[in-house]
């Protein structure tokens, strides 16, 4: 079976979360072997946290679960496209549904959508 090449990049592969059915960019994280194994084995999202060193299962803390729908690999099998059912509303830590939250225009930066839930009442 195809695998992403995990030799390639050093051991972590970028992963796209993105949403099934509206096709919006969710996040950008990076997985690993181990992370890459158990969100097929799961069918829940996990990531590897390069800050934490560890690995960790999205929505673990907040609740808001990425569930699988499809699995994809880029052309040279170096990046991977994660699409998902993002649970609980949001993707982004600071609350947002996206990572992908500002927007850099002529006039500088704008924050182009609302905030789902407060980080500080999730991640206490």
């Amino acid at each position: 079976m195809l695998r992403p090449d995990f030799k390639k990049c050093g051991g972590l592969v970028p992963a796209i979360a993105q949403d099934h059915a509206t096709g919006e960019v969710l996040m950008l994280a990076y997985m690993n072997e181990e992370s890459y194994d158990k969100t097929l084995e799961t069918g829940d999202v996990h990531y590897y946290s390069r800050s934490r060193n560890t690995l960790w299962r999205k929505g673990g803390t907040s609740g808001h679960v990425q569930k699988v729908k499809a699995v994809m690999l880029d052309c040279d099998a170096d990046t991977i496209l994660v699409k998902v059912e993002q649970l609980g509303g949001a993707a982004c830590h600071e609350g947002y549904r996206s990572c992908f939250f500002r927007e850099i225009t002529d006039e500088g930066e704008c924050i182009c959508c609302p905030k789902v839930f407060d980080p500080k009442e999730v991640y206490k």
